[in-house]
């Protein structure tokens, strides 16, 4: 299980300084381990890595298409310890410059969820689910040591 993780996601994004700044806002910080290229966001337990959208495309050897799609299949979520803090979440998220796309709301399942999009479209999810442990240091823990 050692190697099931993920260390760093990496978003393309338009505009590495507007971006880095929204990251800012939400409460990642910025590391000086990046370059003109690529600026590094220290978050809890995981890595931001913001790179322009053309050149993480050129990385990858594809091709990019444009314009982006608006959904593009894959959201990036955060689970906090109760409503208030989803509401917070996701105000300071529009107040940085994101746009709001679904205000957190009760929903079906028995939890608390909204979504939100960076100022490059990319969907983001923050939520409460009251079903899931959260461990002392506020990470996810589904191994059954933390049980809500």
């Amino acid at each position: 299980m050692k190697d099931a993780r993920i260390t760093l996601v990496t978003l393309g994004v338009a505009d590495l300084n507007r971006s880095a700044l929204f990251y800012e806002a939400l409460g990642w910080q910025r590391t000086g381990a990046g370059n003109e290229s690529v600026v590094f966001m220290q978050g809890e337990g995981i890595v931001l890595s913001l790179f322009g959208t053309a050149s993480l495309a050129a990385d990858a050897g594809l091709a990019l298409e444009e314009p982006l799609p608006r959904f593009r299949g894959i959201t990036l979520a955060v689970n906090l310890a109760d409503e208030a803090a989803t509401d917070r979440l996701y105000g300071a998220a529009v107040a940085a410059g994101g746009a709001g796309v679904k205000a957190p709301h009760k929903v079906f399942w028995g939890g608390y969820s909204g979504y939100f999009a960076d100022p490059d479209g990319h969907l983001w999810e923050v939520a409460h689910n009251p079903f899931f442990a959260m461990d002392e240091r506020g990470h996810l823990d589904l191994s059954g040591e933390h049980q809500a």
